[in-house]
């Protein structure tokens, strides 16, 4: 079977919502939202291999130091493991006093039962009960009509009810979710909602959570605003309802549709870290919340060690972050391509500049330091690389900052082992190339061994010194304006090497006592060609010496 030509002979376009003077489109978020974290319940249940106590007990704790509030610990009717795992967290005292763990059932009297006993003698917790009100679960899965659907949920809301009289000593709150709501009609969605209210008499000071999730995502993420936007106009006693959010991410858009939904009145997200869930996932709380950090709204959430959740999260999940998921993902802030590199080397120059703190580096949208990550990988060489990148890559590993004409010189021999070598090319490459080519290692026809400068009458400069010359040393001066010309000078007198230098610059390498220094020197060989020479050391003296020694082996060969 292949693709249809006229897919609309099999598809229909998701119905508009009726709301002509939306609101929404106008909004922003200002606010971090209420945070719930799904990862122990609905992202564990779309594991292939789902997580046990020591995994969810270290994912229960990864949650903790990220700053969540409230935690969907599990489905404790589902089995033995949910239902021990969930009592181990009460019996123990790991939950805290400032924190909500929720549960999820379905709207079943037994299985409600089963989920307030999982957490009996808990300080305060969430029961969640849900039931499908969407067409097609109606009348395909159910084969109901909407009144038996509106008397589940009245149901459900009569056992929670009753069920937490028994444990008074609990703060019980209440959330209920008309499942499948993205694909249901909103007024039925909302008719079984006000049902619940009316048994359980929410108030503003005690308001019940009700959750609007889009269990498959089958429309643009305007829409799902749009539904938003009218039942929270539509709903009796708004004041006394949390509007929480459950996005799926079949088409892709599930952070989109969350964000629309908040600015469309909702008031909590749930979702899981990296967006595992059922099929494509569920809404990525990463994003959304690093979303708003770059907007400058705190998520009240710290991924400033986004590597440790990581780490932790594919542990426990089994599965990999994917090297191009949003602020999480290994190369989301690396650069290859060489027009990037260069933007991004300058955004970064400008950015010591700037007189203030606001970030604005191209390509980058956040400050990778904020997520814990170093600078060294923000640009990475390969063969799409230009000069800008292997430059970067040498200042932050060696503390050297390339002349651009000694970029350009440089370039072509990192291009020549990236081909040949057809990789990415680490740090460790690059030095090794850049050390050969200048002549810093191996073999060496002119070696510095010591020198003094002194000034004479007529204000020219004199180079004294010792200069090993194929592993001997030999006594050396010359004569010139000042110490580099000196030393060209001597070059030529004394071994017959002719230097001319075209342009020298230097700079510190590092702060403080322990800081070296670096110079550059551009020369002209004997053929015309152009040389370059490079010397460090901790005396910038020395370093200039060192740099036209450089070039002068270079001409030697």
């Amino acid at each position: 079977m292949t693709m249809l030509k006229d897919p609309s002979v099999k598809y229909r376009a998701f119905p508009q919502i009726n709301l002509p003077d939306r609101q929404w489109p106008s909004k922003t978020i200002t606010k971090a939202p209420r945070w719930l974290s799904t990862d122990l319940r609905d992202g564990n249940q779309s594991l292939i291999d789902p997580m046990g106590a020591e995994k969810k007990t270290r994912f229960f704790d990864l949650l903790l130091k990220v700053g969540l509030k409230e935690i969907e610990v599990g489905f404790p009717a589902a089995g033995a493991t949910e239902f021990d795992f969930i009592r181990g967290l009460v019996d123990t005292g790991r939950i805290p006093q400032d924190v909500l763990v929720q549960v999820l059932t379905q709207s079943r009297e037994d299985l409600i039962k089963t989920s307030f006993e999982s957490l009996a003698g808990v300080h305060a917790a969430i029961v969640h009960v849900y039931n499908a009100v969407s067409p097609l679960w109606r009348q395909v899965v159910f084969g109901m009509e909407k009144a038996d659907i509106r008397a589940i949920a009245e149901g459900g809301a009569k056992h929670l009810r009753d069920q937490a009289a028994r444990f008074p000593q609990t703060d019980w709150h209440f959330e209920y979710s008309p499942e499948t709501f993205s694909t249901a009609e909103v007024d039925f969605s909302i008719e079984c909602c006000e049902a619940v209210m009316n048994i359980l008499q929410p108030t503003p000071e005690k308001p019940i959570i009700l959750n609007l999730p889009a269990t498959v995502e089958a429309a643009t993420p305007n829409i799902y605003a749009d539904q938003i936007e009218y039942f929270c106009r539509n709903l009796p006693n708004r004041d006394s309802a949390v509007i929480s959010l459950h996005t799926h991410n079949d088409r892709g858009t599930g952070v989109a549709a969350a964000e629309l939904g908040l600015m469309a009145g909702a008031d909590r997200v749930e979702g899981c870290l990296f967006g595992n869930g059922e099929r494509t996932g569920n809404c990525c709380l990463v994003t959304v919340g690093l979303n708003l950090y770059t907007q400058g709204v705190d998520p009240e959430l710290d991924y400033s060690d986004i590597d440790e959740v990581i780490q932790t999260v594919e542990y426990c999940n089994q599965l990999k972050v994917p090297e191009r998921h949003p602020y999480g993902g290994e190369l989301v802030f690396t650069a290859f391509s060489g027009s990037h590199q260069d933007a991004i080397k300058k955004g970064f120059a400008a950015q010591e500049k700037r007189n203030d703190q606001i970030w604005s580096v191209p390509y980058l949208p956040i400050d990778p330091a904020d997520l814990g990550r170093s600078y060294e990988a923000v640009i990475r060489v390969n063969s799409q690389s230009g000069k800008g990148g292997f430059a970067w890559v040498i200042e932050q590993d060696q503390g050297l900052k390339l002349p651009k004409r000694m970029q350009a010189h440089f370039s072509r021999h990192v291009q020549e082992l990236a081909d040949e070598l057809g990789r990415e090319l680490y740090a460790d490459d690059i030095w090794s190339v850049f050390q050969r080519v200048y002549r810093l290692e191996g073999p060496q026809h002119f070696q510095l061994v010591d020198f003094d400068e002194t000034k004479a009458p007529d204000g020219t400069r004199l180079f004294a010194g010792k200069i090993g010359v194929d592993g001997q040393e030999k006594s050396v001066s010359g004569r010139g304006n000042g110490l580099i010309s000196s030393v060209c000078a001597t070059l030529a007198e004394t071994f017959g090497v002719t230097v001319e230098v075209r342009d020298y610059s230097e700079h510190a390498m590092g702060a403080g006592s322990d800081a070296r220094a670096a110079a550059y020197v551009e020369c002209v060989g004997p053929d015309g060609q152009t040389v370059w020479g490079v010397g460090i050391d901790e005396d910038i003296a020395t370093a200039s010496v060192r740099a036209v020694l450089s070039a002068a082996n270079t001409i030697k060969g």
